[in-house]
């Protein structure tokens, strides 16, 4: 079955554009043109979400905010002509897995829900990575902590999956990066920090089990569990 994207943004030409490219590519697509719009589409079922950020009424970073707070993780991709380093920040912190500036290539689209898609299923190894009632399902991309999921976005659950199979092992900003989001260029090392920050919040009582050494980087603690 072709994984299936929706596309949200109020201009019909780019949803058109991407539509058109998209579908080449195998990709089933639907298009919706206010944030209003799609969140009553999101019944159907989508594996991505391309979302522009400024449009009437509902804006893609609040769509993205709502979404996560409903506790839907569907990959976020924005597209948005808003492309400062804060801008980006912003971005992420409300639940999104990637930033594309306009004017964009078409290219470059295609590349990065590829990256996107394929990153949903590299960890599919049919195994566990568990530390008594924390388990770390990497096949179903979940995380059970006492028998109760936590909700997690697909790169908070890739972060903590990345740290977990190498505990008591430093990692740096930069090797995060490198592992995580080694396709895309303008990560910094606070996008780091603000995902860590959003996966330290979800996790509660256990917030303690990612660690931070200043000046080194982050660690997953075993002795909080």
């Amino acid at each position: 079955m072709a994984e299936k994207i929706l596309i949200v943004d109020d201009d019909r030409n780019i949803c058109e554009i991407l539509e058109f490219n998209l579908k080449s590519e195998g990709f089933g697509v639907e298009c919706a043109y206010s944030a209003e719009e799609a969140l009553k589409k999101l019944a159907g079922g989508f594996t991505l979400i391309l979302l522009d950020v400024m449009m009437g009424g509902m804006s893609g970073y609040k769509m993205a905010e709502k979404l996560r707070a409903d506790g839907n993780s569907v990959p976020i991709i924005f597209i948005t002509a808003k492309d400062t380093e804060n801008d980006m920040l912003t971005g992420f912190s409300v639940g999104g897995d990637d930033y594309i500036s306009k004017p964009f290539s078409i290219k470059e689209v295609i590349a990065r829900v590829k990256a996107v898609v394929r990153r949903l299923g590299d960890a599919s190894s049919e195994r566990k990575i568990a530390f008594g009632d924390f388990v770390i399902n990497l096949e179903t991309k979940e995380l059970t902590v006492k028998g109760e999921q936590i909700l997690l976005t697909k790169t908070e659950f890739e972060i903590l999956a990345l740290v977990a199979d190498n505990p008591e092992r430093i990692f740096s900003r930069n090797d995060i990066i490198d592992r995580i989001w080694k396709e895309t260029p303008y990560i910094t090392e606070r996008t780091v920090d603000v995902h860590i920050t959003r996966l330290r919040k979800k996790l509660g009582d256990y917030a303690a089990v990612i660690t931070n050494r200043s000046g080194y980087g982050y660690r997953f603690n075993t002795s909080d569990l």
